[in-house]
């Protein structure tokens, strides 16, 4: 097993639930008084730098501009500056559920896996005989969630960093990743559980190397300017210690939020595989949240362990694309890409326990986790040669089962549901 301390070095600094917005924003989180309110400012240069002198910069977005919580007062006098643009930033917030055993802050989990390797294992190693998994080594995957219980069993000894966002003092607090929740310790065991001592569970790639992002407070509510400032965040920390990595956020919205799509085109420039959860707003179409809608990130919808014409079946719950972009196998805005299983999924819990739930933020990390130990295995291959292997493998693991599910490419399932081979 792998044996990490939290490096100090910085560069720049559902369960049936899934982390979706539900339209809240502006003011009242964390404690803050009824009249604060965290505020995106965009202008000249010149305003710019003086608002920030007045009331200080929690992230600084270059000429997409700054963020910074103000009272009720100061938020007035900025609306009335017609050099200034003023938007309350997005608060991104749990929607709801899907059928499923557990909630936040559930503590009547199992103390031992009911399975070593869960359905989702199998079904995405394509081998429902399989006892363990490997592969994933040297790849950084940075879950973008509620923390991670770093210490359990299974994930002990693959964080190889942890970091809050949620702070109110501070943007950045580096060595703390606490999860109080379940969501983000459950996304991870997921993505790279090795099994602990011999009892534990696995994830599709135990090899890999965790980075643990709080962006995401203990009721799963976090503000999108955290949010965009850690993908920012991880990809320059990518960069400065040239590694391959892979954005894992199973959370979003139903909008568009502006600085998380700049951040994830920040993200996609830099060379890293940014995955995002379709959402859990299905069965309509075009319900597909954000940042999974967005071009530059792989939007995964959820499957069951439910067998239909042949195939898995998207769950009922699982966000939708735009079904008048089908059949071309070319991903645009507000397409679903691949599809992972999402429901009744088993995995690690911030009590040290297990936890069965359900939802695209569940099928997330399967597609995380295959990425990372597809890109271990073929190094050499660039982050658009790594997405494109794995539209490939859903093309040849095609879906036909559930509503929107098609021959081919479908607003429902994408390409399909990508597998190790």
């Amino acid at each position: 097993m792998k044996k990490r301390a939290f490096g100090s070095a910085l560069i720049c600094v559902a369960m049936g639930l899934s982390l979706f917005a539900s339209g809240a924003f502006g003011a009242q989180q964390d404690g803050n008084s009824k009249d604060s309110y965290r505020i995106h400012i965009q202008g000249p240069q010149n305003e710019k730098e003086k608002a920030k002198k007045a009331y200080g910069t929690r992230w600084d977005f270059g000429k997409e501009g700054f963020t910074t919580t103000v009272n009720e007062s100061q938020y007035n006098a900025l609306l009335h500056n017609k050099n200034l643009t003023i938007e309350l930033v997005e608060e991104v917030t749990l929607e709801g559920g899907t059928e499923a055993k557990g909630k936040p802050g559930d503590t009547t989990t199992q103390a031992v896996p009911s399975d070593r390797t869960p359905w989702g294992i199998q079904a995405i190693y394509n081998n429902s005989t399989i006892n363990s998994t490997s592969g994933g080594a040297g790849i950084k995957v940075a879950v973008l969630d509620t923390g991670v219980y770093t210490s359990h069993t299974d994930l002990a000894g693959s964080a190889e960093q942890c970091k809050d966002f949620t702070q109110t003092k501070s943007p950045l607090v580096n060595g703390a990743c606490s999860d109080r929740n379940g969501h983000g310790t459950h996304v991870a065991g997921t993505v790279l559980a090795h099994g602990g001592s011999g009892s534990g569970i696995y994830g599709v790639a135990p090899e890999a190397d965790l980075w643990a992002y709080k962006v995401l407070n203990d009721r799963g509510s976090g503000y999108s300017d955290d949010i965009s400032g850690a993908i920012r965040h991880a990809a320059d920390q990518a960069v400065a210690t040239n590694s391959k990595m892979i954005i894992s956020m199973s959370l979003g919205s139903s909008s568009k939020d502006t600085m998380i799509a700049s951040a994830v085109d920040y993200a996609y420039s830099k060379g890293v595989l940014v995955v995002a959860a379709a959402g859990n707003s299905g069965s309509a179409s075009n319900t597909i949240g954000y940042p999974g809608a967005l071009v530059n990130a792989v939007a995964v919808a959820a499957l069951e362990n439910v067998q239909q014409n042949g195939t898995y079946r998207v769950a009922d719950f699982s966000s939708r694309g735009n079904p008048s972009t089908d059949g071309d196998f070319i991903i645009q805005e507000r397409d679903v890409e691949v599809s992972a299983p999402g429901a009744a999924i088993e995995s690690t819990w911030y009590n040290g326990g297990y936890n069965t739930i359900s939802g695209t933020s569940m099928a997330t990390p399967h597609i995380s986790g295959l990425a990372a130990k597809i890109w271990s295995s073929n190094p050499s291959l660039s982050h658009t040669q790594l997405r494109s292997e794995l539209q490939n493998r859903a093309k040849t693991y095609d879906i036909n089962g559930g509503i929107g599910a098609a021959t081919g490419d479908d607003y429902a399932s994408g390409f399909g549901f990508p597998r190790v081979q």
